[in-house]
């Protein structure tokens, strides 16, 4: 063994010890964790904090309370596990203050674990399921979510107990050239959309001999519906350091950066955190664990484009100039960050990096498909029961995501289509649920896995609207630069408008599909190239929706304003009842001489108010387009 490994290896194994030490007092007495990533904020973890801290001082009771990061159980937020020795460890969810006031009197300070209340517990008992007896547990496999939820992510000790920073001790006694075989061998793709793979980018950013190179951590994530990046940064932020710090050592690299969107505070608060406890243990900064491997590490916060998620955009944003994408070649692995090679990834492709030096590339290619090995982290939003995050193998089904992990359609609905890709990818109906989760079965089937958003949508979804919708987004984040996309865009927008209103003509469908062509040809970047999918796809798969817009004017799911008019049944309308009246904030709602209820269409702002506001025992409000609201009319007085 060199001396270079000798005094890495005993630098390591010193912090090691003493991760110890930290992570083993956590089971001396009861510990109690509370999910405070921005999820479980936003469900008011915060104050289920201070209800336990204070239940606890009141009562004198010694325990150990944490904020820790999402395990992707979103839906059920606030969360919190409870480890007392002697125990399982138990998952509540859904915890309101009372019920976290009340865990502490019956299970800490007693011997009830409150059974009832329990989620699932974290392992194998005889009383509680665990989370791997849940459907989507028979789906779901951790790598880069392992820890989320379960370690503190301003602890540091927390990581390295669980094996964090071992795969940069142990390769820094390897090549550079070593690393990026090994990076190479595995197969990983890069998980920011693009699926490019990460080993080859790697060696050609290597194989330039250039004085500087630099590094950086791509967590501009602005994709609707998607926070598998923040929730990774918030969760374990030492993890996303590590990979950085390997591919830093892999190319050659002293300096990198994190580009984090400012509406990320919480996730550049624990980066920073991270970033100076990983230097004050030497494992950044200068001589990292007494060796020659230097690396400086800096947070550059973006203004919230969606382009600069483009990495030449990204670029020309860290240079102070407009985030606009630039020609490629040079690639940026070429000539990046003030003309220097320039690797560039994003966070859930950096997670994976230390596993895979760890445990090697060939543990990393026993899951997932050939082409697309590992797992992939999707942000389950929309129609489904159970919302939230969850990693899988690579090549699960889209009906495993939709029905397994998110316990299907929320309301008992029916499903309709799946948004893959983000913005720019794909709607894929029914009929596609069983297609193959990975990079080349998605652009086959007309989608794309983009950066892992997937946005479940059900009957009451307007295929129209939402195209108009999707279309909406890129085109306002669009830069401008290319006349195709800046106007190309723009004028597919206008047309989707005026189907969304009634006002379209059949016409417009071959104007869309035309334009959608242009728009894909003459764009310089992958925004542009992608904007018109969601447009085609959804003229693929609902073309009816379309026509029934344009030739009937109605909208068929009801959800396009400017076709639907709510209408109160004169038979159902229970008389004595203003439950509609009180609720609508334009007064639009009045009753005639008989005490019947009327809604007057021209005051009418559609906000849906009195339909909620109606006792369930008389359902008198209805929603109709106005075709079925003339009917409706003509059978009233018929």
């Amino acid at each position: 063994m060199s001396n270079k490994s000798t005094a890495a290896a005993t630098a390591f194994e010193q912090l090691k010890q003493k991760a110890a030490g930290t992570w083993n007092t956590l089971r001396d007495k009861p510990l109690i964790m509370v999910g405070a990533a921005t999820c479980g904020r936003a469900a008011g973890a915060q104050d289920i904090t201070k209800v336990i801290r204070d239940e606890l001082a009141s009562r004198q009771i010694e325990a150990t309370v944490i904020e820790v990061g999402c395990m992707g159980h979103c839906y059920a937020e606030p969360l919190v596990l409870i480890q007392k020795p002697d125990n399982p460890t138990i998952c509540y969810g859904y915890v309101s203050e009372g019920l976290a006031s009340m865990l502490v009197r019956e299970f800490i300070a007693g011997d009830d674990p409150c059974i009832e209340f329990a989620l699932a517990a974290m392992e194998v008992n005889d009383f509680i399921p665990t989370f791997e007896d849940f459907p989507r547990g028979m789906v779901e496999k951790k790598v880069v979510m392992q820890h989320c939820g379960i370690i503190d992510p301003e602890n540091i000790d927390h990581y390295i107990a669980n094996g964090g920073y071992e795969a940069l001790a142990k390769a820094i006694d390897k090549s550079g050239e070593e690393v990026v075989s090994e990076i190479k061998t595995s197969g990983l793709r890069g998980r920011g959309g693009a699926g490019f793979p990460t080993g080859v980018k790697w060696e050609t950013c290597r194989q330039f001999k250039e004085d500087v190179k630099y590094v950086i951590c791509n967590a501009d994530e602005g994709d609707p519906g998607a926070f598998m990046d923040r929730t990774l940064l918030e969760s374990n932020p030492h993890q996303v350091l590590e990979g950085l710090a390997l591919a830093a050592h892999a190319v050659g690299a002293s300096k990198g950066y994190l580009y984090i969107r400012a509406e990320y505070p919480l996730a550049v608060e624990r980066i920073k955190k991270a970033i100076n406890q990983a230097e004050e243990s030497g494992l950044l900064g200068e001589s990292i664990l007494g060796t020659d491997f230097n690396l400086t590490l800096e947070i550059f916060q973006g203004s919230g484009a969606f382009v600069c998620g483009e990495e030449t955009a990204l670029i020309a944003s860290m240079e102070g100039e407009p985030g606009i994408p630039r020609h490629r070649p040079p690639f940026p692995a070429e000539a990046g960050l003030w003309g220097k090679p320039t690797v560039i990834n994003n966070v859930k492709t950096l997670s994976y990096i230390p596993h895979i030096i760890r445990k090697g590339a060939d543990w990393f290619r026993e899951t997932g498909t050939p082409d697309s090995p590992g797992t992939a982290v999707f942000a389950l939003a929309g129609k489904v029961i159970n919302t939230g995050l969850v990693e899988v193998p690579m090549g699960v089904t889209l009906s495993q995501l939709v029905y397994d992990v998110g316990s299907g359609i929320d309301g008992g609905k029916q499903f309709k289509a799946v948004q893959i890709g983000g913005p720019s990818g794909g709607c894929l109906p029914e009929s596609f649920l069983e297609t193959a989760i990975d990079f080349d079965s998605l652009n086959q089937a007309g989608a794309m896995m983009g950066s892992g958003g997937m946005v479940v949508m059900d009957e009451d979804d307007c295929m129209v609207e939402i195209a108009r919708y999707f279309l909406d987004f890129t085109q306002n984040e669009s830069c401008g630069k290319c006349t195709f996309c800046r106007l190309g865009t723009k004028q597919m927008l206008e047309i989707l408008e005026r189907i969304t209103k009634g006002e379209g003509a059949l016409e417009d469908i071959d104007t869309l599909l035309n334009l959608a062509k242009n728009v894909k040809t003459g764009s310089l970047c992958n925004l542009g190239k992608t904007a018109p999918n969601p447009v085609l796809s959804t003229l693929k798969h609902f073309r009816n929706e379309y026509e029934a817009h344009i030739t009937e004017g109605r909208c068929p799911s009801l959800m396009c304003l400017n076709l639907i008019a709510y209408y109160i049944l004169p038979d159902k309308c229970e008389r004595s009842c203003d439950a509609c009246i009180g609720s609508c904030p334009v007064e639009s709602i009045f009753s005639n001489e008989d005490r019947i209820k009327v809604v007057d269409q021209e005051k009418c702002v559609k906000c849906k108010s009195c339909m909620d506001a109606c006792p369930p025992q008389y359902s008198a409000v209805v929603k109709l387009s106005p075709p079925e609201l003339v009917q409706e009319k003509e059978n009233d007085n018929g």
